[in-house]
């Protein structure tokens, strides 16, 4: 597997929320999916709980989103793991990098408390444009999500509404009233099963 710090890019890390959250989640949720045909209340949200998303997501080819999913591709096409691991803002680089770049193939990609689906702010504006839904990137033989049942960033749900080719869409407990970064999704029962079977050596 191989991993990258969002903070190379100058970008703060996205934490997850816990079961107390939940409220909050559904809130967000409702505003995203009844709001959806303007979009300006899904801005609003998103330039107050996940600003550097927003930020990336400005301009189609900014150079900074360029150079951000080309970096994530050179890491991917250096080191060929089998298993990518994304996290917030790095679901929607890594989707991005792997669209831009169907020659990279992985058994496995994970994503983590993805805004993805976030209609408007997020989905709306992905490269390439979703066709309706969203599509895995070519090279992905398998495709995982994981959300925390309080999570307001991974909205709306179900996820495999807007990507109806992700093979497993799940919602996991991170921890009661968790303001934790990546690691409390890692340290998961939902995303230790998916990864396992990739974890034995590979025999020639």
């Amino acid at each position: 597997m191989v991993g990258w710090r969002m903070a190379a890019l100058e970008l703060p890390p996205v934490t997850v929320q816990g079961r107390l959250t939940v409220p909050l989640r559904q809130v967000a949720q409702a505003v995203a999916v009844r709001f959806r045909l303007d979009g300006r209340l899904t801005h609003l949200f998103m330039s107050l709980f996940v600003r550097e998303v927003t930020t990336y997501l400005r301009e189609a080819d900014a150079p900074a989103r360029i150079a951000a999913r080309e970096e994530v591709a050179a890491c991917i096409a250096a080191h060929r793991p089998r298993v990518v691991i994304a996290h917030s803002l790095g679901t929607v680089v890594a989707y991005e990098a792997l669209h831009a770049h169907p020659e990279l193939e992985l058994d496995l990609l994970v994503t983590l408390g993805s805004p993805l689906a976030l209609p408007h702010a997020v989905f709306h504006r992905l490269r390439p444009i979703p066709d309706g839904t969203g599509s895995r990137p070519p090279g992905v033989r398998r495709w995982v999500n994981v959300a925390d049942h309080g999570d307001p960033v991974a909205i709306p749900r179900p996820f495999t509404a807007y990507f109806p080719e992700v093979d497993l869409d799940l919602a996991e407990s991170i921890g009661l009233f968790a303001f934790h970064p990546a690691t409390n999704y890692l340290g998961s029962a939902a995303v230790a099963a998916a990864v396992a079977p990739y974890l034995a050596p590979v025999r020639e």
